[in-house]
């Protein structure tokens, strides 16, 4: 993290406000649109402190927003991604209307389902991304073809697929449904379309694929289509984020996106190491 003395980059300070990613921050800037200390800025390593006063499209950035995490359970068919030049839904298309802008830690692809996590803070979405996290992404996969339990084992041993490595892959076969298999697949890496990829490997194609868990976030009962915010308190526990405090913001993003959301707040009871919802 940087020093406060010396400061941090604007890119990353409007990435914590909740504005918009470092990546879209990189744009403003270029468009002209951010200004530090009432000096229109060119470059996104431009270094502010708490004290500078920072502005896009006009409108003074208060503070950042205090980092905050939802579970999405994502149904198929939905792209995740902020808008599909094809017009098809995305994940955006079916959140509530009444969040702060959020942004997706990892993906699901088209046909997957399960649970997304959502944060409004860009710098806590890409270290949830990273393998360095340790974090286990478990999965439920059904897959058609003949299955061969002793191949399957040798996934725990990572292997290359067209010049693609793939990191060790834990694959449990949990039960047969006619030529149809129910297996449970962790990893800790996620790359594009990996379990189909790997499956395909094996002589499998993959007919559904279902996230269960990410880290210790877990899809547990959570509804389809509905998001639910973890509690601050399970979000410090679990990754050191700064809960959030109950000042309301003055800030608003500049208009990157159309599409913003929110959620109702659910009750359930957080657990230490792992975090799902536990009804009755």
């Amino acid at each position: 993290m940087e020093d406060n003395i010396k400061g941090e980059r604007i890119a990353k300070r409007l990435s914590r406000a909740g504005l918009c990613s470092r990546r879209e921050a990189e744009r403003l800037i270029a468009d002209g649109r951010v200004t530090v200390d009432g000096i229109k800025i060119s470059t996104p390593a431009t270094l502010v402190t708490d004290q500078t006063v920072i502005t896009v499209d006009g409108k003074r950035v208060i503070e950042p927003e205090q980092s905050r995490l939802w579970r999405y359970h994502k149904p198929r068919g939905l792209l995740s991604t902020n808008s599909d030049p094809k017009k098809r839904p995305t994940v955006f298309d079916h959140l509530p209307q009444s969040l702060p802008r959020v942004m997706l830690v990892g993906r699901l692809d088209l046909n997957s389902e399960g649970l997304l996590l959502l944060t409004n803070d860009g710098t806590l979405a890409r270290k949830l991304e990273l393998p360095a996290t340790g974090w286990v992404r478990r999965y439920r996969v059904r897959a058609y073809g003949p299955l061969d339990e002793a191949r399957l084992e040798t996934l725990a041993e990572g292997l290359t697929i067209d010049g693609v490595k793939y990191g060790s892959i834990q694959a449990q076969l949990d039960k047969r449904q006619g030529d149809n298999s129910w297996l449970t697949v962790s990893l800790q890496e996620g790359k594009n379309r990996e379990i189909r990829r790997v499956m395909e490997h094996l002589g499998l194609q993959v007919n559904r694929l279902i996230r269960i868990a990410y880290g210790p976030f877990q899809l547990g009962e959570l509804d389809r289509d509905t998001v639910r915010e973890v509690p601050a308190r399970v979000l410090t526990e679990q990754t050191g984020a700064e809960a959030p405090n109950k000042r309301r913001l003055r800030s608003k993003r500049p208009s990157i996106n159309k599409k913003t959301a929110e959620t109702g707040r659910g009750k359930t009871r957080p657990n230490r190491t792992k975090y799902a919802d536990r009804r009755r």
